[in-house]
C-alpha cells in the first residue's frame, strides 16, 4: 500500500472496529513496510482527517446534497482524506489529491461513487477561497459541542480555544535517556549522525525532542535500550515522587511501562520496583521493555489495583498510581478520543477513588503516594484527591517545585506536554 492507501485503511479500521488510530497506524505502517517519508505522510493524513473531521464535513457539505451522512461510510472517508489534502496540506499538489481519491473510490466503492468524489473535490478545489467558514469552536476545531463545554468548565473561557487548537497539532516525539547506559549528550550525538533532528527539552533533564525519525523502534539506539519514548509530563510525575536507590516502590497501573522505566532509572536500578497491571498480556509488554533497557530491579506481575494485596500493606516507600482515566489530555496523540461517548467516563471517579484508597494502605509512614492522570477534568483529579484526603488525615499534599499546593495540571497549550494531572501526597503517620 502507498501512504494514502495506508491512511485510508487506518481511517476505515478506526470507524469499523472502534480501534485507536495510533495502534492501527503502527500496525499498518509496519505491515506495508513504509519507509520513513511515507510513514510520516500516512500518519499526517490519518491524524489530520481525525483532527479536522467536523470541519472537513462542514466544507464538503457545501457541495453535497443531503449531507455527508447519506453517503457510504467508505466514500465519506475518501472525501475527507481528499478534502484534508486540498484545504489543509500545503505540500501536496491538489490535483494529485483529487486523482488519488478518485482511484481509491474506483477500487473500494464503484464508478458512480468515483464520479461523485471527482465532482465534489473539484468543486471544493475551485471554490476553496470562497468557502463559508464556521463560527463556532466545536466545528472550527472538530470537537463535539458537549466536549467543548466539558473542557471549558475544566480550563476556563480564556484557555479553551488555545487548548482546542493544541489538540489539532502534531505532538513532538519526546524520548527519555536511559542514563544507566549512556549520557544524554552522547545519545543526542549518536542520533544526529543518523540525520535525525534532535533538541534538548527546554525544562526536563535527560529528555530529547526528535524529528524525522521514522519508526523509532527500528533504530539501533532503541534496540540497544539507550532510550524509551515518553511524554515529558509522565516523566515529570515520576520525578515528583523523589525516588532514590534502594527504595521499595510500587507502580500499580503500569502498562505500557513508561513510568516504571523512569522509576527504575531514577533508582539507579537498585532496590525493588513492583510493576503491575490487571491484564496478563500487558505484563509481557512491560517485561520486554525492561529487558531492552536492562532494568533488573523491575518485577512485573498481574495485580488488580483496586484489590488488596496483604503482603504489601505498609511496605512501600512510594506508590505511583497513574490511574485509568478519560484520556482527554492525550487528544493530540489519539485524536479519535474526542468522538467517544462522554457518558462512558461518568463512573471513572468512582474507580479512581477505589484505586487510590487501596494503594494508600501500601504506603509506609513517611512514604509518598503519587497520583496522576492524563486528563484535565477536575472530577477525575482535584475532586478525587479532595474526597480521599477527607477520609485519610494521615496523608497531606506536599509542595512541588512548580506548585505549592502539591498539585499541578499541565496543558499542551501551556507546557507543550500531554494534558496531565500530578498530585504528591506524603503519609505522615
Amino acid at each position: 500500500m502507498t501512504a494514502r492507501e495506508t491512511a485510508l485503511a487506518a481511517l476505515i479500521a478506526c470507524r469499523r472496529q472502534g480501534a485507536w488510530s495510533d495502534g492501527v497506524l503502527k500496525e499498518l505502517i509496519g505491515r506495508n513496510a513504509l519507509d520513513r517519508r511515507d510513514a510520516a505522510l500516512a500518519s499526517r493524513l490519518c491524524y489530520g482527517v481525525l483532527q479536522n473531521q467536523m470541519l472537513l464535513d462542514f466544507y464538503l457539505e457545501q457541495f453535497l446534497h443531503g449531507g455527508i451522512k447519506r453517503l457510504q461510510p467508505q466514500v465519506a472517508d475518501i472525501l475527507r482524506l481528499g478534502a484534508f489534502q486540498i484545504l489543509l496540506c500545503d505540500k501536496i499538489p491538489p490535483s494529485a489529491a483529487v486523482n488519488e481519491a478518485v482511484e481509491q473510490a474506483k477500487r473500494s466503492a464503484n464508478r458512480q461513487a468515483a464520479g461523485l468524489v471527482n465532482a465534489v473535490l473539484r468543486n471544493l478545489l475551485r471554490n476553496r477561497e470562497n468557502l463559508r467558514r464556521p463560527t463556532d469552536l466545536a466545528t472550527r476545531y472538530s470537537h463535539p459541542q458537549p466536549l467543548v463545554e466539558l473542557l471549558t468548565q475544566a480550563v476556563g473561557e480564556n484557555k479553551i480555544e488555545p487548548l482546542l487548537a493544541a489538540h489539532n497539532t502534531a505532538p513532538a516525539i519526546t524520548v527519555q535517556t536511559n542514563c544507566l547506559k549512556i549520557t544524554t549528550p552522547e545519545l543526542a550525538a549518536q542520533l544526529k549522525q543518523l540525520g535525525i533532528g534532535v533538541q534538548m527539552h527546554p525544562w526536563l533533564a535527560d529528555c530529547l525532542i526528535l524529528s524525522a525519525t521514522g519508526s523509532v523502534e527500528q533504530l539501533d539506539a532503541f534496540r540497544q535500550g539507550l532510550f524509551y519514548v515518553q511524554d515529558p509530563a509522565a516523566k515529570l510525575a515520576v520525578q515528583c515522587a523523589d525516588l532514590a536507590p534502594g527504595m521499595t516502590v510500587l507502580d500499580c497501573c503500569a502498562a505500557p511501562g513508561g513510568k516504571s522505566f523512569a522509576a527504575a532509572i531514577a533508582m539507579e536500578n537498585r532496590g525493588k520496583l513492583i510493576s503491575c497491571d490487571i491484564h496478563p498480556h500487558k505484563i509481557a509488554l512491560i517485561e520486554k521493555g525492561a529487558a531492552r533497557l536492562g532494568l533488573t530491579c523491575l518485577h512485573a506481575q498481574v495485580q488488580d489495583a483496586s484489590k488488596q494485596n496483604a503482603q504489601w500493606l505498609g511496605q512501600m516507600d512510594a506508590v505511583i498510581a497513574d490511574v485509568p482515566c478519560s484520556g482527554l489530555g492525550v487528544i493530540r496523540k489519539k485524536p479519535d478520543i474526542r468522538y467517544k461517548d462522554l457518558s462512558q467516563i461518568e463512573r471513572l471517579p468512582q474507580i479512581q477513588q477505589a484505586i487510590l484508597q487501596n494503594q494508600a494502605a501500601y504506603v509506609r509512614p513517611g512514604g509518598v503516594l503519587l497520583y496522576s492522570t492524563c486528563t484535565v477534568l477536575p472530577a477525575e483529579n482535584q475532586n478525587v484527591i479532595a474526597r480521599f484526603l477527607a477520609s485519610h488525615p494521615e496523608f497531606s499534599p506536599e509542595p512541588l517545585a512548580m506548585s505549592p499546593s502539591g498539585m499541578i495540571t499541565l496543558l499542551p497549550c501551556e507546557q507543550g506536554t500531554d494534558g496531565f494531572f500530578i498530585c504528591k501526597l506524603r503519609r505522615e503517620r
